[in-house]
């Protein structure tokens, strides 16, 4: 086999380079947040995103499904949502006469702002056929307007439940959607919408470090192109990721979505190796939207319950019936 040098300069791991708070402040601050959480009844939910220190103080990290899935059934007073915007609102839609807050209120998502609800209910009248399936990673707005909302995780499961009489649209993860279209054989008008990050991963520089690690499986994220796609040994959800990498005999991994999926990957999997993609200006890929999250935020919004999810009864009532059909067709056998 020829061997495969690396052409590239050393690369920066924008992970490794974060200047880290120190053991005794990150200690310091996961017991003020402990102690904080018992005051006020608080739960706190983490996405696989979320840095290390956040997760590793959260009652549960997972998917957008599971997040959603937390929060239809906690009973806590508060809900902490280290996540991003659309993620709060969906806990807030779900438990409408809880405190919602969340670290960074500006924390966003380019497929949310990629889809506004005043264009896409312009798009809709041009077909009274639709039927609106949306990706949870969506505004209130946008999921009000919306038949059924899914998630990376079970996408494929609510396509092949919808209406076969039904002209299908699918917002706003044109990747995801094109994707679920390969794996149902339902044909859906697709929204011009994508993940940025995952839009970072080239079938180049994944072909790159598929040459360097020859023997280590590929798993990759449906919002991924399909020219990344089609280099992986397996596309599905993080959460899917766990399940796999757990059952695999394989012993290293090529992880390509957000950088800090690793971080839970090395919790579940110990001693099992998992390798980043490397970028054309860094040795990781990480969501500049969860990164607004910080350990010291997550303290402040909880000790001042602030920043508030705040919703409209009308918009909350709409947007929590698509959910609910998400969360019921998921839930069956």
């Amino acid at each position: 086999m020829t061997e495969v040098t690396d052409p590239q300069p050393a690369l920066v791991d924008c992970v490794e380079a974060r200047p880290p708070l120190s053991p005794e402040r990150c200690d310091a601050l996961t017991r003020d947040i402990l102690r904080v959480k018992k005051q006020v009844n608080a739960v706190i939910l983490a996405h696989n995103y979320q840095v290390a220190e956040i997760q590793d103080v959260a009652d549960y990290v997972g998917d957008s499904l599971g997040l959603a899935q937390q929060a239809a059934r906690t009973t806590a007073d508060v809900i902490v949502f280290a996540g991003v915007h659309f993620m709060a609102e969906t806990a807030k839609i779900l438990n409408p006469n809880k405190i919602v807050v969340l670290p960074d209120k500006d924390a966003g998502c380019s497929l949310e702002e990629s889809c506004p609800g005043p264009k896409l209910k312009e798009l809709q009248e041009t077909n009274p056929n639709f039927y609106t399936i949306s990706y949870i990673n969506c505004s209130a707005a946008v999921k009000a307007l919306s038949d059924v909302i899914c998630t990376s995780g079970n996408a494929v499961k609510i396509v092949n439940h919808s209406p076969k009489d039904r002209d299908l649209l699918f917002v706003p993860d044109e990747n995801l959607g094109a994707w679920v279209m390969e794996q149902t054989g339902r044909k859906m008008h697709l929204w011009k919408g994508n993940c940025y990050a995952h839009m970072e991963f080239t079938h180049a520089n994944v072909t790159r470090i598929r040459r360097l690690h020859p023997q280590a499986p590929l798993v990759a994220h449906p919002e991924c192109t399909q020219a990344v796609r089609m280099l992986a040994d397996v596309v599905c959800s993080t959460e899917r990721m766990i399940d796999y990498c757990k059952k695999s005999p394989a012993s290293a991994f090529i992880i390509v979505t957000e950088a800090d999926m690793v971080h839970r990957l090395r919790k579940e999997c110990p001693g099992k190796e998992f390798i980043r993609v490397a970028l054309s200006n860094c040795a990781c890929n990480e969501c500049k939207f969860m990164k607004m999250n910080t350990l010291e935020k997550l303290y402040e919004c909880m000790a001042n319950l602030h920043p508030r999810v705040e919703m409209s009864p009308e918009i909350i009532a709409r947007a929590r019936l698509p959910i609910e059909r998400m969360l019921e067709i998921s839930a069956r056998a």
